[in-house]
């Protein structure tokens, strides 16, 4: 065996156990270790639906928001993309409670802000173009079965870009969407759920058996 081999053989970590695990993933988010004991369980509700592999698929997050595996939304499917932080097609339990974590009730605004502007986004050029967020606004709507006339869409774009858009150059940058958002704090109602911060009451079983070692990937 090689130096180099042998050094690394020497220096490989030892496996962490459940508790440093979840501690590790409570660390990096908003959650405690019992909220994210807790979380474990919807988790392995969702990734089960369809294929048992403990990976949260696109069909079975779409199945989750909408009981529809096969409905295609873009604000789903952006959601989707934002929560795969590997970029690798699936979420894993990791990826879930780093992700979720942004919605908690304790999460910085700064956080929220930022989430939301990749959100929009959609060609990750670093601004929301026009029909970016046309296509985002397009979504939202269809996700609440609302459907209004295209020329009250248009409406609704050309107010929010000239609100927005500052610098008048017909995109918006993280700078202008942060100076709107403080402006306008009411925006990130949505992206807080408030039951993340109780949802223990709702899984008080998992409290004291810890299974995330398995999940967390």
């Amino acid at each position: 065996m090689s130096k180099s081999i042998s050094c690394f053989c020497l220096k490989k970590a030892r496996p962490k156990t459940k508790l440093e695990l979840s501690t590790l993933l409570a660390s990096e988010t908003s959650f405690t270790v019992n909220e994210i004991e807790a979380l474990l369980c919807t988790f392995k509700k969702l990734s089960s639906a369809i294929v048992d592999d403990d990976f949260l698929h696109k069909e079975e997050f779409h199945l989750a928001l909408f009981n529809n595996g096969s409905k295609q939304n873009l604000f789903a499917d952006r959601v989707f993309d934002m929560f795969d932080i590997k970029r690798d097609g699936v979420i894993s339990f990791g990826e879930f409670v780093r992700s979720l974590s942004i919605f908690h009730p304790n999460a910085s605004d700064e956080e929220k802000i930022e989430f939301a502007f990749r959100l929009f986004d959609l060609r990750q050029s670093g601004y929301i173009e026009r029909h970016e967020l046309k296509e985002m606004v397009l979504a939202t709507l269809t996700e609440s079965d609302v459907t209004v006339p295209d020329d009250v869409v248009e409406a609704i774009v050309d107010k929010t870009m000239t609100e927005v858009d500052s610098k008048g150059d017909g995109k918006i940058d993280n700078e202008e969407w942060r100076d709107y958002v403080t402006k306008n704090p009411s925006l990130l109602k949505i992206m807080t759920l408030p039951d993340l911060k109780d949802i223990t009451l709702a899984f008080p079983s998992f409290i004291l058996h810890s299974e995330v070692e398995d999940y967390l990937h």
